[in-house]
């Protein structure tokens, strides 16, 4: 099942042609990996008998050895085979066996009159061998391939040493990086499992910044092969990449600090992100954020080059985001836990309010309309009226009158000369244009200047005695139940 959804990632990305260009240094094993490749999923999966014998005809020669065999650069098969593998997975493939570069030590690049020529596709006459390497590999690459795979060997399966590998190597590997195509690198060897293999691997990543992967092209297997594809299929460019952040992040302000840190942080991470296989890059940047919990791949469409992530903050931030915003302590979800509830009680008495005090921000007056459990019901009382019966109703409820009453008071203090006075309002007036409200604040016989504002409203505020609160409370409930057409106000 994993093999059929490579294959059917790595088609979409192509548009279902896998046209697969092999370059690389001679003597590597480029031509034995194509008849495997061809041997392995592509001939087995061919309905037509006269085409799968043809292409097992147009399969390309391999031998042991310094010798070069391939000598032309080969289309295989000629034209594009389309195949079909289970779980309706369709497309097309072929694959190309280009000329090598020249390898040190290696035998065929010389004939007795003069440098080899070889024929190519690309040129009615013969050219010499090494323009043919050079020229072969970017048309290859540029205008008949989707995706590119370098071969180049450890020294294991030739006579060559490894060090005869490296110029070739190191000058398919700069073409390849200037075509801007996806390609990885195969690192052929007699033992792809030692140690020595898989840490050279590794060194020739560090090396190219590209995926090198040991295989043995003699006895490739299909999981070989998927394998290869799998990791081509991340040197596709990255098309998109979401970032599932915390929800309760969505609630912030633009511009508080953590929205504008966690912009910045992924705007500096995401640069020179480019390919899938720089999301584990991606990932490593953003982890570095002091504000990070746990960040990881949640998933990733090969197909479609989507990347996921699940960016996570650290489990405190949240209650000190909390705290920050609301001026509340909270310590955890206990706390939390019990704030909801003490806020949840109060929230419902505020709603009842919350129209009235609208009401006297904008008018004066606000009243709140009691509810249907309020109401009070008195037994129903018989009543005549002429030569007729009814029945009277009578309900009673309490509402809530909201008067807004500007208060008004005044400081002064005592300070000195009329000189002093001057230079005191100066003063005041100044610091009043700068920063008014540090005005307030200023400190004035040991007190500041809010404070003693403060004490005069309150003073004010308390000197209504009760007596006429009560006689004010039944004056406001005459009107609202007989009416006003009796009232006469005197204000003294």
């Amino acid at each position: 099942m994993e093999g059929f959804n490579i294959y059917q990632d790595i088609a979409t990305r192509t548009n279902g042609d896998i046209y697969v260009g092999v370059v690389g240094p001679v003597r590597t094993g480029k031509s034995t990996f194509i008849k495997k490749f061809m041997d392995l999923l592509v001939l087995p999966n061919m309905d037509d008998e006269y085409d799968k014998e043809r292409t097992r005809d147009e399969l390309p020669q391999s031998g042991e050895g310094k010798t070069i065999m391939t000598t032309e650069p080969k289309f295989v098969p000629n034209q594009a085979t389309e195949i079909s593998l289970d779980e309706n997975v369709d497309f097309k493939i072929r694959l190309v066996d280009c000329v090598g570069y020249r390898v040190d030590g290696a035998l065929g690049y010389e004939e007795e009159e003069g440098p080899r020529m070889v024929t190519t596709p690309w040129f009615e006459e013969a050219i010499p061998f090494q323009k043919a390497a050079e020229i072969g590999t970017q048309k290859v690459v540029q205008d008949h391939s989707t995706i590119g795979l370098v071969i180049t060997s450890d020294g294991s399966i030739t006579d060559l040493s490894r060090e005869s590998y490296t110029d070739a190597e190191e000058r398919v590997i700069k073409e390849l990086n200037e075509l801007d195509k996806p390609y990885i690198v195969a690192l052929n060897s007699a033992h792809p499992h030692s140690p020595e293999t898989q840490e050279l691997a590794k060194e020739l990543e560090e090396k190219y910044n590209k995926k090198v992967v040991p295989v043995d092209c003699l006895n490739l297997s299909s999981e070989d092969i998927n394998n290869l594809l799998k990791e081509v299929l991340y040197e596709f460019p990255l098309k998109e990449v979401n970032l599932d952040l915390p929800i309760w992040i969505d609630e912030l302000e633009k511009e508080h600090w953590l929205s504008k840190d966690l912009n910045q942080t992924i705007n500096d991470s995401i640069q020179d992100i480019y390919t899938l296989r720089d999301v584990n890059h991606l990932v490593e940047k953003l982890s570095d954020s002091d504000n990070a919990g746990d960040i990881f791949i949640s998933d990733m469409d090969l197909g479609s080059g989507v990347a996921s992530l699940t960016f996570d903050l650290k489990d405190d931030l949240f209650y000190n985001i909390l705290e920050e915003m609301t001026d509340l302590e909270i310590k955890g979800e206990h706390s939390l836990f019990n704030l909801v509830k003490e806020l949840s009680v109060v929230k419902k008495e505020y709603d009842q309010i919350a129209d009235a005090l609208q009401q006297v921000n904008e008018t004066g007056y606000g009243i709140v309309t009691p509810k249907l459990e309020d109401l009070l019901f008195d037994e129903p009382e018989l009543i005549k009226r002429g030569g007729h019966f009814g029945v009277k109703l009578r309900a009673s409820a309490p509402s809530i009158h909201m008067i807004r009453a500007d208060i008004n008071t005044e400081v002064s203090p005592v300070v000195g000369t009329e000189k002093q006075c001057e230079e005191l309002i100066e003063f005041f007036a100044t610091e009043f244009e700068a920063n008014p409200d540090a005005i307030w604040q200023s400190d004035f016989l040991g007190r500041s200047l809010h404070d003693l504002v403060k004490d005069g409203i309150n003073q004010k505020l308390y000197r209504m005695p009760v007596n006429a609160q009560e006689k004010l409370q039944d004056t406001l409930q005459k009107i609202i139940n007989e009416g006003s057409g009796g009232l006469i106000c005197i204000i003294l």
